[in-house]
């Protein structure tokens, strides 16, 4: 087992769900509150990673942080081949499953409770930390669950900002790769079931989330009756 590649996923992963949930919990609150002009644009573009190859956007990576980009010469932000490179790939590729699944949440919270609630005088903010975020809780959490899972197993766009650079860039999808490559397939049988068995905890846990419709329906009244 590759325990420094194992680690260096677990850190890296964990930093990136945190970017996911903030990241994807604003904008998907933009997207289902505010009216864009160009909505439709700005949306395809946010979820364009989830179809493209991870080559292509490992490619884009490489020209937002690499020499002579916005970053490095105004900001001076130098990332690249370095761990927090892989944070930002790993981030980029998860943010629209949280997206997705934030905004079909949100948009599910009755606005009449929210109505309610301004017109005895609350807050936007106490409304939302009180009424739409509990309520759109289950959705909210499966994205971050998905968007982390998906952050965990990163592989190509990783390796271009990243390369392959042992006990310091090299995250476990990478570090199978390289002990296939090596033909050290006991290492790679061993972290290919680490990573199933993270990603069938990760699925699984998701599942849990999606309460029969009767269930969720009884849920809704009764927080809402809490409220």
């Amino acid at each position: 087992m590759n325990w420094p590649a194992f680690w260096l996923s677990v850190q890296v992963t964990t930093i990136a769900t945190v970017c996911i949930t903030v990241l994807g919990l604003a904008l998907a609150l933009l997207l289902t509150r505010v009216r864009l002009p160009g909505q439709i644009v700005f949306e395809t573009l946010l979820l364009l990673p989830l179809v493209l190859p991870p080559s292509v956007i490992g490619y884009y990576l490489l020209l937002a942080l690499g020499r002579g980009s916005p970053l490095v010469e105004w900001f001076n932000v130098r990332i690249l081949f370095t761990w927090p490179a892989a944070v930002v790939a790993a981030t980029v590729v998860g943010l629209p499953l949280m997206i997705q699944s934030s905004r079909a949440a949100l948009a599910n919270v009755d606005p009449v409770l929210e109505n309610a609630a301004r017109t005895l005088g609350s807050s936007e903010w106490r409304i939302f930390w009180q009424i739409t975020l509990p309520l759109a809780r289950r959705g909210i959490l499966a994205g971050m669950i998905l968007g982390g899972a998906r952050a965990l197993g990163e592989f190509g766009a990783t390796l271009m900002v990243t390369g392959n650079i042992p006990e310091r860039t090299q995250t476990l999808p990478v570090a199978i790769y390289d002990a296939v490559q090596a033909q050290r397939y006991a290492d790679a049988h061993l972290m290919v079931l680490v990573m199933t068995g993270l990603a069938f905890v990760g699925l699984l846990s998701v599942r849990w989330l999606e309460p029969p419709p009767q269930r969720a329906r009884r849920e809704t009244r009764s927080d809402a009756l809490d409220e």
